[in-house]
């Protein structure tokens, strides 16, 4: 992840292969690494925003999952409101 002119910017992010969909051995470790992310972003004061490109095939799962948008064909991001859900999800417990 880079942080230039005020976004986050994920490059990559993937899970091994033993937590992929719901039956890996950990649930929700993609997106736990997206929290993460937004939670640099909000420390680095870009307000958990961040911006990335899908896989072709995971841009329906990212809207659902992570309540990401779509910026133009593959590139995505998540912003604030989704980025603090994400944050109360996986990292305020």
């Amino acid at each position: 992840m880079k942080i230039d002119g005020g976004v986050a910017d994920v490059d990559i992010v993937e899970t091994a292969p033993h937590n992929y969909s719901h039956t890996g051995k950990y649930e929700g470790v993609g997106a736990h690494l997206f929290a993460i992310a937004c939670q640099v972003s909000f420390d680095a004061g870009y307000d958990g925003f961040v911006a990335f490109t899908s896989k072709s095939d995971l841009v329906e799962y990212y809207k659902e999952k992570l309540n990401a948008g779509v910026f133009r064909d593959r590139r995505m991001y998540i912003d604030e409101e989704a980025a603090q859900i994400l944050l109360d999800k996986y990292m305020r417990k």
